[in-house]
């Protein structure tokens, strides 16, 4: 049920036939909403046509491309959005339900108290690179958000975000001189020779949840996981929005996080490595 059966792209569509929906629903998401809304999303009863992929923000068409069902589950609150098939399966994410009521606003587009559109949410952007640390090559994961990222519940301007990782765990850095320390509970998920997913402790200790996951599985180099396997360690830097971007090189990552760490404004942790 829900795909597209052999020829379907080339057979005339008459205006009384049904719109057919290039749907996914998963296993664990026809579970959580039960087989009657799933048929209804499947059928097009009740599912958009166009929408905004809840992973890249663009539009999309369900009726013209593979679209998946994603849907977010908090303590209290679930909210089913969509993607493209090729940002995200179809799935069941777990998200704290202050989290949820962000995803909220950026799904439905909800206006604020002033009238005006919430704001998107920011997201992690990663970029994966060697760094040298006592004539050592380690591999390491810089993550810089695309925007400020605030302090949940709060409403104000402040970029929260090096302060939300210290309280996590991550230590200032002002010099790369060493690795940083190890943060407990974290990790860093590859497969296949893909980056899939940075790992942290889930709630009351409900095992890991991905606290940032790869909209599809990030390539890395060869030495990058040469480098990997040798340590079973990643070193993970991160930094406020505008500080490295996105660098073409390695020296220059290197050079932008050196300004970065000078400036105050990097935190580090080293995360075991789950996979290969």
């Amino acid at each position: 049920m829900g795909r597209e059966p052999p020829g379907a792209r080339d057979a005339p569509i008459s205006e009384e036939s049904p719109v057919q929906r290039l749907l996914d629903v998963s296993d664990d998401v026809r579970a959580e909403i039960g087989d009657e809304e799933a048929d209804r999303l499947l059928t097009g009863d009740s599912s958009p046509g166009s929408y905004d992929c809840t992973s890249c923000r663009t539009p999309g068409d369900s009726g013209q491309e593979r679209t998946s069902t994603v849907l977010f589950v908090g303590d209290e609150t679930a909210v089913l959005a969509f993607a493209h098939a090729t940002c995200l399966p179809s799935q069941v994410v777990e998200v704290a339900e202050e989290q949820l009521a962000g995803a909220v606003r950026s799904i439905t587009g909800e206006e604020g108290d002033d009238g005006q559109s919430a704001p998107r949410q920011a997201v992690l952007g990663v970029t994966s690179g060697l760094v040298l640390l006592e004539g050592e090559l380690h591999p390491a994961l810089v993550v810089e958000p695309t925007g400020p990222i605030a302090r949940p519940g709060t409403t104000g301007g402040d970029d929260d975000f090096l302060p939300l990782l210290i309280e996590q765990g991550f230590m200032p850095v002002t010099e790369l001189k060493a690795a940083p320390s190890a943060l407990p509970g974290w990790s860093v998920l590859l497969a296949m020779g893909r980056l899939h997913a940075v790992l942290q402790p889930g709630n009351n200790g409900s095992g890991s949840v991905a606290w940032w996951q790869a909209h599809q599985p990030l390539p890395v180099t060869d030495g990058w996981r040469a480098a990997a396997n040798k340590t079973s360690t990643v070193l993970i830097f991160a930094v406020p929005v505008g500080v490295v971007g996105r660098q073409p090189r390695e020296d220059l990552l290197r050079d932008a996080l050196d300004k970065a760490a000078a400036g105050g404004q990097l935190v580090a942790a080293a995360l075991p490595l789950a996979g290969t």
